[in-house]
């Protein structure tokens, strides 16, 4: 998987929370998805509604926005990142990545 700017792998993301570093991770799939499998303690706004709901999100830590593939997410990403949120960071390879990297046991689809 290539790498792009404002990216960020499962492993480092994993660390992170191992580590105990504080971020947010933003869930910005549709509801039917997130209910199938989801990352612990994760944020969860629909993409169609990170807009009117961008307020609550903190500026200071790392948010790392995460979709399935992490298509949906890197524009979430450009989007937070020209709104101001410079600790704004794509999950590279998304859900499906995490699940078969960090959480094996996850369900997948």
């Amino acid at each position: 998987m290539k790498m792009k700017a404002h990216d960020i792998d499962v492993n480092a993301l994993a660390a992170m929370r191992a580590d105990g570093i504080v971020h947010t991770v933003l869930d910005i799939r549709e509801q039917v998805e997130v209910e199938t499998c989801s990352i612990a303690d994760s944020r969860w706004i629909p993409m169609q509604s990170i807009p009117q709901h961008i307020e609550v999100l903190s500026r200071g830590s790392p948010l790392i926005v995460l979709c399935h593939h992490g298509v949906r997410s890197a524009m979430v990403t450009e989007f937070l990142r020209n709104n101001g949120f410079e600790n704004a960071w794509n999950l590279a390879g998304g859900i499906e990545a995490w699940s078969r990297l960090i959480e094996p046991d996850m369900p997948r689809y």
